[in-house]
């Protein structure tokens, strides 16, 4: 039995020991927002927060969550619904298009400014060259990261 809490809210979960967590995420537990694109760790569409630290739940084993606290995108707005600065920010500068990349590139851009609150444009592209998108051209991405960045400061 697997004991974690995703969202703030705690689950006690059997699944078996080689099932992804993207998979326990979006299946079992039906929080589809966290999406599996390449399957291997490099995309970024499966990001969620690990105790706070950006990973990848596509490579990650159910096993590995055990006693963790997950954040999935759909933590990272208020209870209320109020999105955060940096949710609107992508709304406001155009961050997204198809939607699929979307999610991954929240969760990322949300550890970035937990870790660097005011990130200068390069800071940004190098974070997060590990969350592609095929739509967007990433312009709008990182406005929308400086933005939200220069909303919070």
């Amino acid at each position: 039995m697997l004991r974690f809490k995703i969202n703030g809210k705690d689950y006690e979960v059997a699944a078996a020991n080689h099932r992804k967590v993207v998979d326990l995420i979006r299946y079992d537990l039906g929080l589809t927002g966290t999406k599996e694109a390449c399957g291997v760790g490099v995309c970024g569409v499966c990001s969620i927060l690990l105790n706070g630290r950006l990973v990848s739940s596509c490579i990650m084993l159910a096993c590995q969550v055990d006693g963790a606290e997950i954040t999935t995108i759909e933590g990272i707005a208020a209870p209320d619904g109020e999105l955060t600065p940096l949710q609107r920010s992508f709304i406001d500068c155009g961050g997204f298009q198809c939607g699929i990349c979307t999610p991954g590139q929240i969760i990322a851009a949300t550890a970035l400014l937990a870790e660097t609150p005011s990130p200068t444009e390069e800071q940004i592209k190098e974070w997060m060259m590990g969350n592609l998108c095929r739509c967007t051209g990433y312009y709008q991405i990182v406005d929308a990261i400086q933005s939200a960045a220069e909303q919070v400061a």
